[in-house]
């Protein structure tokens, strides 16, 4: 088992795999594609013809053959001419925001060496955040692309829950799943979405809405509000939206629903094969087991309720909220407090995944060179309607920590 930190945010292949590779870099080379010279760094949960997928685990690599066909959007952005160069490293199953692997090393969070560099989606985000990749490809259930993008310093977009095909990608809770993406700049990160996202189609946005109270709970709220102060003015409709988190049970609600998918997909898998994984995502799959049918329920109904209500606040309207609660955590953090962060992080990533909204992450802030930043949350299918919003924004003069 391997506890190290890795400067190579990439899956270590055997020699067939690394052919199939070499075969498949630069394949579209035509002028006029849209993606064509990015370099595609792809999370090893997304299945590649001939490449295989270890979802961060090595006994899961060991029961699953290769795959024969590649996942839709990864096959969506090679013809669009990206070009592939590694699939990267995972936190086993994806079930964990810490970024961490016992078995493959940690990717080296390159803006900070002493952080984490956030999971589930590590390796595609430090891949692209030392420039080993220009679009790092992942999947956002809880956050794994959002809390990456935070602690790298990149754009990260969770899109509409649903708009783009899951299809060939390792599951963790289905109605929850997303396709996403990271970049260092918006260009790249717009790029992909056109490429990737079918639907459109958005309402227009009248005005915007401040989470002042979430706002406020994390360590970097006065840059946050100095951010807004320089994008937002008296041409743009501002209100302020408090959403009680602790009220609503949302990390609760979130991790109960997310929970029993988990053990739908994966318990017996783990009951077969008892496979070797990281203690503290070993203690989560055992407590996905303590989840009854009236605990699901139960959730359900609150999750219901929340989307009714969030629906409703943004209809016609953007949200800003803090992506996390600040800089990622030291690595020599504790257990017992690395848990204790885990809840207020799900609390601000479980406001999208619980409704199924797209989430755009700005990396606009940043404390003693740590990065850190906000995010805008949309009505569904404003997923291209929020990048030209923070297109319009970034031409003002933004604030350095």
């Amino acid at each position: 088992m391997d506890h190290s930190i890795t400067q190579n945010p990439f899956m270590p292949l055997n020699d067939q795999a690394l052919k199939q590779t070499e075969r498949m870099t630069c394949m579209q080379d035509s002028k006029g594609v849209p993606l064509t010279g990015m370099r595609l760094a792809v999370k090893d949960l997304f299945h590649i013809a001939g490449l295989p997928t270890s979802a961060g685990n090595p006994t899961w690599l060991a029961t699953h053959e290769t795959p024969s066909q590649t996942a839709s959007s990864v096959q969506t952005l090679f013809d669009n001419g990206a070009c592939f160069c590694g699939k990267t490293i995972t936190d086993e199953l994806a079930y964990s925001l810490n970024g961490q692997n016992i078995h493959y090393g940690t990717p080296c969070n390159p803006t900070n060496p002493d952080r984490l560099p956030g999971g589930s989606t590590s390796g595609s985000a430090v891949a692209v955040a030392s420039d080993f990749a220009d679009i790092g490809l992942g999947t956002d259930t809880g956050g794994s692309i959002r809390v990456p993008a935070s602690y790298n310093g990149l754009f990260g977009l969770r899109p509409t829950h649903g708009v783009i095909a899951v299809d060939g990608l390792v599951p963790l809770a289905p109605s929850f799943d997303t396709v996403g993406w990271l970049a260092q700049d918006l260009d790249h990160l717009e790029a992909t979405a056109n490429a990737l996202l079918a639907s459109k189609h958005s309402e227009t946005i009248q005005k915007i809405l401040i989470a002042d109270n979430l706002i406020q709970s994390v360590e970097h709220a006065d840059q946050i509000q100095t951010q807004l102060d320089t994008w937002l003015n008296n041409s743009e409709k501002t209100e302020s939206l408090e959403i009680d988190l602790d009220a609503w049970k949302a990390s609760e609600t979130f991790r109960t629903l997310q929970g029993a998918e988990i053990l739908e997909q994966h318990g017996e898998w783990l009951a077969e094969h008892n496979p070797i994984i990281a203690p503290d995502i070993r203690m989560r799959f055992n407590w996905c087991k303590s989840i009854s049918s009236d605990d699901q329920k139960h959730a359900a109904i609150q999750r219901d309720t929340f989307t009714r209500w969030i629906d409703s606040e943004l209809k016609g309207a953007i949200l800003i909220i803090p992506t996390t609660p600040g800089r990622s955590p030291l690595l020599s953090t504790p257990d017992d407090e690395l848990a204790d962060y885990r809840i207020h992080l799900m609390n601000l990533t479980a406001i999208a995944g619980l409704a199924g909204l797209p989430q755009l992450h700005l990396p606009v802030c940043n404390i003693d060179g740590a990065p850190c930043g906000l995010s805008l949350i949309g009505p569904k299918n404003s997923d291209l309607q929020l990048i030209q919003q923070a297109k319009v924004w970034l031409t003002k003069t933004t604030i350095e920590g």
